[in-house]
């Protein structure tokens, strides 16, 4: 424990420094840490970092997906349906599908099965990553919103497919019967689970009384909890805590008072963080274990290497061609619903950015991670440490490759120009903060107009927003009319929601005011 715990405390720092490094360089902090990780690995004298496989899963993936389900906005996930549909799903089988073919055909000892399982490993993108890079490029909400969400669902469907492997490859059989009716469970029980406890969990914040520190701990312990209770039911972990965290995040405004937001939007951040940037070091202190075990199984490292960047290859091609599949069918069958180009060379250009998205990260390193070292009756996983290699070039490549060029690829390719309108997103905002001005004006007058001439603070906080509707002003209301503010500040937070349903406003700019309302009535509590 004495020599552990350092080393521990040594790779939180080094994330907290290679992430300011990567900010300064302008590249996604994700390469920095397994370039770090893998050049730490070769030190002597460090101590070797171990994960036992049937806690990886339930260590790391909780949280890291039940954030990335109250980060996404769901409006335009329902918007864009049926291209994150296809790109969860369909995408993610196609893919599965090439690689195990091409793993069958070119890899000596890889059934089908075996091929299955590591395209169920290396078929999902690493939403950490893609988000990393795309902090120093310009896209539209609508590209994002296609990441983000195909992001969030290709992890259940992913592991999903690396689940029924797994079994095919234990058994050495597969029942086509009882194999959908088990997915269609998985799926079912996990969104129905999911679902089922987060409306448990809402009513216990509702009902119990929570502070700030409580409600912080109970979200902390919920993912896990939804994961938990899926699994024992043999349902799909991934989708309970992905349906839950979005049924919660739908009710956020409901549940968590302003306090509970701000502070456990922060602690989540840093939770997150620390998470993503441990998984990330350790995909490249595992790499001298793996080799070991591909030397002791008589793999020669040239060969598998060749392997990792023919797989990585068929990821790649097949993501790509997937890409213009889709635009193709969209243009197709729903022309009315393609993301919109102003000439055809950006059409066809689109496709390219979609297919370069494809980083891989911390679900593939945590599903091979989970592979099991030895089958049921005792002998040993077969090609496990091969596995194991190809996830870690897979990741490498794609995160140093396509993490690399894919800024220079948007900004250079002058794909999305016509969409990166920074006045366009101001004058939006400009917008709704001027109804938000005229709301709380007219819910003054009305709400309390008989109390204008009895109450002087009312009465000159009503003079203060008619003021602040005809002014462009800044200035902070003083008052101390506390109940009335409280009344008005949720008076705009339901006015926003309202605002939200219209599909033409981005939501990100309506959880942006929604946040400074909290820090509105954050201030106003200490007073």
């Amino acid at each position: 424990m004495h020599t552990i715990l350092p080393f521990l405390l040594a790779m939180v720092a080094a994330i907290v420094l290679l992430n300011m490094w990567a900010t300064r360089l302008k590249i996604a902090y994700p390469i920095l840490l397994v370039v770090f990780g893998l050049f730490v690995s070769f030190i002597p004298g460090l101590p070797v970092v171990k994960i036992n496989p049937d806690l990886i899963f339930f260590i790391f993936l909780p949280p890291l997906l039940f954030e990335a389900a109250w980060s996404i906005s769901f409006k335009e996930m329902k918007r864009w349906w049926r291209i994150i549909g296809s790109f969860a799903f369909l995408v993610v089988f196609f893919t599965a599908l090439a690689v195990a073919v091409a793993a069958n055909y070119f890899i000596p000892g890889f059934t089908i099965a075996l091929g299955f399982l590591l395209g169920g490993i290396v078929s999902p993108p690493d939403a950490v990553s893609t988000g990393a890079i795309m902090k120093f490029v310009k896209i539209p909400t609508t590209t994002s919103a296609i990441l983000e969400g195909e992001s969030l669902l290709n992890d259940a469907s992913s592991l999903i497919i690396f689940r029924f492997a797994l079994i095919a490859v234990g058994t050495g059989q597969f029942v086509w019967q009882e194999a959908s009716l088990d997915f269609f469970w998985m799926i079912i029980g996990g969104a129905g689970i999911g679902l089922l406890l987060a409306w448990i969990f809402v009513q216990a914040h509702k009902r119990l009384p929570t502070e700030p520190s409580s409600d912080i701990a109970l979200t902390l312990i919920e993912p896990y909890l939804m994961y938990w209770v899926a699994e024992q039911f043999h349902c799909s972990g991934v989708l309970a805590v992905v349906c839950g965290g979005l049924y919660m995040s739908a009710k956020r405004m409901i549940f968590l008072n302003s306090s509970s937001r701000i502070r456990g939007y922060s602690v989540w951040e840093s939770f997150v963080f620390i998470l993503n940037g441990i998984v990330f070091l350790i995909i490249g202190l595992e790499l001298p274990e793996i080799v070991g075990g591909l030397r002791s199984e008589g793999v020669p490292l040239r060969i598998a290497i060749q392997y990792g960047v023919l797989i990585t290859g068929i990821l790649i091609a097949a993501r790509i061609i997937s890409a213009y599949a889709a635009m193709l069918a969209t243009l197709i069958f729903r022309p009315s619903v393609a993301p919109r180009a102003s000439s055809a060379r950006r059409r066809l250009l689109m496709p390219i950015i979609l297919g370069w998205t494809g980083m891989r990260g911390v679900v593939s390193l945590a599903a091979a991670l989970a592979i099991p070292i030895t089958l049921e009756n005792g002998l040993p996983f077969p090609n496990r440490n091969l596995i194991l290699f190809i996830t870690f070039v897979v990741i490498l490549l794609t995160l140093l490759v396509q993490g690399l060029t894919l800024p220079y690829i948007i900004r250079y390719g002058h794909v999305f120009d016509d969409f990166t309108d920074e006045e366009k997103d101001k004058q939006a905002r400009e917008e709704i903060k001027q109804k938000l001005k005229q709301h709380v004006y007219h819910f003054l007058k009305n709400k309390h107009e008989s109390e204008l001439s009895s109450h002087a603070g009312i009465e000159r906080m009503l003079k203060h927003w008619e003021e602040k509707i005809q002014s462009d002003g800044t200035e902070w209301m003083n008052e101390k009319t506390k109940d009335v503010f409280f009344e008005m500040l949720e008076s705009q937070r339901q006015f926003l929601a309202e605002l939200n349903k219209d599909v033409s406003i981005d939501e990100s700019i309506i959880r942006h005011q929604l946040y400074q309302i909290d820090l509105e009535e954050e201030r106003l509590k200490m007073i």
